[in-house]
């Protein structure tokens, strides 16, 4: 039987996105099928990839070159469902990633079905959004992509606590900010697919922000630091550019952010 941090590797290693997420969910399903029969799993040692494997499409892009598209066109709507695939994408490899990279940290289990779990929800938003493009009859990979989502992850590779104020805590905490728009955006254009998988996308988000914040604080508690500070040192090394309100500020409460950790960093 795989270990946890060797099925992280082998999702890691996958450049089919439906391959990779169909591989996720599966070694999700093992993870807590052997917690419930009381015979889990090792946690193990692996050694990730710098970068995940991906698929020949898209094109990664830096940021400034792709191409800006008008939300209210179709064309616009197809661009912002493949834009928010990529996310999830990188969010799956995000997720099995910090799994793997930091097995060297001793953490409570509690800590590895938080991950496992987000990494088995972002596979399912993966999926649940390629099937809204095929409905508009596209798919992933029809157009460019952001090339700087896995950069967060590279900067931070050697810096536990970094990787969860900046990944969970600022970039998915982004998520929750601007997600609401969107879902206007689609339930103003009638598509109600899309409407429905951003929904369900919102829901569990909240859930992924507070499990960076739960154990980014229980890292603080453990070596004695102030957490607000400490999130404000790294953020401010890791983070290229301020934090841009407006913030939602309820959805970030309830998955532990407080306002006086972000608007400082405005």
């Amino acid at each position: 039987m795989m270990t946890l941090c060797e099925m992280a590797v082998d999702v890691l290693t996958t450049a089919d996105g439906r391959a990779k997420t169909a591989k996720s969910r599966a070694h999700v399903e093992a993870w807590f099928d052997a917690r419930a029969a009381g015979t889990p799993l090792e946690i193990g040692q692996a050694d990730p990839p710098l970068r995940p494997a991906r698929p020949q499409s898209p094109a990664l892009l830096d940021p400034r070159d792709v191409p800006k598209r008008k939300p209210g066109s179709p064309a616009g709507r197809i661009a912002l469902l493949h834009a928010v695939a990529h996310i999830e994408l990188n969010a799956v490899d995000l997720h099995w990633d910090i799994i793997a990279r930091f097995a060297d940290i001793r953490m409570p289990v509690g800590f590895y079905d938080d991950w496992v779990k987000a990494a088995g929800e972002e596979s399912k938003h993966f999926n649940l959004i390629c099937d809204c493009l095929e409905a508009l009859d596209s798919h992933y990979g029809a157009l460019p992509a952001h090339a700087g989502m896995w950069r967060a992850a590279e900067d931070t590779a050697d810096d536990f606590m970094g990787r969860l104020a900046v990944v969970p805590m600022v970039l998915e905490a982004r998520g929750l900010d601007v997600t609401p728009g969107m879902i206007e955006i689609f339930r103003k254009a009638g598509e109600t697919r899309a409407v429905e998988a951003l929904e369900v996308i919102y829901g569990e988000e909240v859930g992924h922000v507070a499990y960076g914040s739960k154990w980014f604080h229980f890292l603080c508690g453990r070596h004695e630091i102030d957490p607000k500070d400490a999130f404000h040192d790294l953020v401010r090394r890791y983070f290229h550019g301020g934090l841009k309100p407006p913030f939602n500020e309820e959805k970030r409460a309830e998955a532990g952010l407080p306002p006086d950790f972000y608007w400082p960093l405005t």
